[in-house]
């Protein structure tokens, strides 16, 4: 072979592995990322560790955040379960997607971020609590709860047939989900699972190894426990209050063997405890029965009972949040252990938040900051760096476009929400300047009138519309407790009249209207009656 030769096989094979290289460069490129979309049920931010408040210590949820981003501004469009579900699911607000309350129908033929995934050749998956009726369309694999489950010995709707497991709901929920991406899932395919749990929904009753974990804790209530709700009328309306309307028996697990606590919830309390086994109940009862004796004869009163119901409240609340917390472990590890864990996007939400007493309440719905606002931490190493905080208004309506965005596929234009990947990963910094809420499950549980409302940065316009047309303004940057209305102060005029026009510009750009508020209020009224 001659020199030319020689000279000519080098460039040749020089050629060759460029190409080779660019080839799997690329490769390596469009491979779409794995999604494990992690939500629990009424996971209050506060009790995250993450966000700074010391309740209590989630050391695997914060391993999200710390290995990659934690959303300080994170919020949902409507704070109910099964509304914020379809949100989610459609990444369309619930007037657009038909789900506005927890009693009317959802289509599940519409489309929803899965079904599209599905198309790009994803394998999917759906465990855990979803709180919507029907077989999940979008979804290979589905095995979720009916309704709102129960913590003990639950029933599963796996594909469609319904089956009772035992054990406590948080870990089997877990043990579904790491099955399916052990055995179940095609593992030539790129995967969504969507893994839900249960609680830390009411009735909060705690795993066995977690009942004692806060038993020698005081929590010092919020300094807004006992507002009086001073120029804020309809919120002085609620039936939400931790000292007027936790129920002993149902909510704090004061069961008692001789039935002197009669209560309105109490047969409900009865058939979950009913649903234990013998071995269950006796690790139950030799937790709660001391508990409920010296309850009883304490014979508390005033604000007494009220930090006594608050405690008690918080003890069982952020126990069930350590077993959600174990969890997010186990599938943290197994991605690690399987070598997933590079190319999977993990994220850790709630449906909304909740409140922790502040303003003397339990539950959600209202537009106030700790139920309107979720916790959201995101992990993907690819792309998004460690110890990342994102400030940007960020809603539950973003998850289906960003996931698709993720994916490298078609986002619909019907989709409401907007991308943040590149929020996230720090190649933008546009992003929208307001956020629009709704909430319609009114005349109903906890008495929380209909209203919507915008948010800024700084402000928060809420208007409340059933039989009051009432109107809240709030400072934030001032008050961020949310306890001093100033939509009448003349110091705010500007302010006001700018917050009505974001308001009005934001209904607008998503197609609501009045007409549409009374539309689903004649709905609502006629599902109930349906009812009874």
């Amino acid at each position: 072979m001659d020199m030319r030769e020689k000279k000519l096989q080098t460039v040749l094979l020089v050629f060759l592995s460029i190409l080779l290289f660019t080839a799997c460069q690329e490769e390596k490129k469009v491979q779409p990322p794995n999604i494990v979309f992690i939500m629990s049920d009424d996971h209050a931010y506060q009790a995250i560790s993450a966000y700074g408040h010391a309740l209590n210590k989630t050391p695997n949820i914060d391993r999200i955040a710390n290995e990659g981003a934690l959303f300080t501004h994170g919020y949902v469009t409507n704070s109910i379960c099964a509304p914020s579900r379809a949100v989610m699911l459609t990444g369309k607000h619930s007037f657009v997607n038909g789900k506005v309350d927890n009693l009317q129908e959802f289509d599940w033929n519409q489309d929803n971020f899965a079904k599209q995934l599905q198309k790009a050749g994803y394998e999917t998956a759906m465990i855990g609590k979803i709180h919507i009726d029907g077989l999940p369309q979008g979804f290979d694999y589905s095995n979720v709860l009916p309704g709102q489950g129960q913590y003990y010995n639950p029933d599963f709707i796996e594909n469609g047939v319904k089956k009772q497991y035992h054990g406590y709901c948080t870990q089997i929920t877990t043990d579904i989900a790491l099955d399916w991406l052990d055995t179940k899932r095609d593992k030539s395919k790129p995967f969504l699972m969507l893994y839900h749990q249960k609680a830390p929904h009411r009735t909060w009753m705690p795993e066995k190894k977690y009942l004692k974990l806060f038993e020698n804790t005081t929590f010092m209530p919020p300094a807004n426990f006992f507002d009086n709700y001073e120029n804020r009328p309809v919120a002085a309306e609620h039936e939400m209050g931790i000292f007027e309307h936790m129920d002993l028996v149902y909510d704090l697990k004061m069961l008692d063997k001789e039935e002197q606590l009669q209560t309105k919830y109490r047969r409900f309390a009865q058939n979950m405890y009913n649903r234990m086994d013998s071995a269950q109940r006796e690790a139950w009862d030799a937790h709660y029965d001391p508990i409920i004796e010296e309850f009883k004869s304490m014979q508390l009163e005033g604000e007494e009972l009220a930090l006594w119901k608050f405690n008690r409240y918080m003890r069982d609340y952020l126990s069930t949040i350590q077993s959600v917390d174990d969890g997010v472990g186990e599938v943290l590890n197994y991605l690690d252990e399987q070598g997933l864990a590079e190319n999977t996007i993990v994220v850790y939400t709630s449906d909304q938040g909740f409140y922790l007493g502040e303003h003397g309440w339990f539950d959600k719905r209202f537009m106030y900051e700790e139920s309107f606002r979720t916790p959201i931490l995101m992990r993907y190493p690819k792309e998004i760096k460690a110890g990342t905080v994102v400030d940007e208004l960020i809603q539950n309506l973003d998850f289906a476009p960003t996931f698709l965005d993720f994916a490298n596929t078609n986002i619909p234009k019907e989709i409401q929400g907007e991308s943040f990947r590149n929020i996230v990963n720090g190649k933008s910094d546009k992003w929208r300047d307001a956020i629009y809420y709704t909430y319609y499950e009114y005349p109903g549980e906890h008495n929380v009138q209909r209203h919507h409302g915008v948010r800024t940065d700084r402000y928060k316009l809420i208007h409340f519309y059933y039989d009051s047309d009432t109107w809240e303004l709030y400072d934030l940057e001032l008050d961020p407790s949310e306890m001093n209305n100033v939509y009448e102060d003349p110091a705010y005029e500007e302010a006001r009249e700018k917050m009505h026009l974001k308001l009005n510009e934001i209904r607008q750009k998503y197609g609501d209207s009045d007409e549409q508020d009374q539309q689903h209020l004649k709905r609502f009224l006629g599902k109930k009656n349906l009812q009874h």
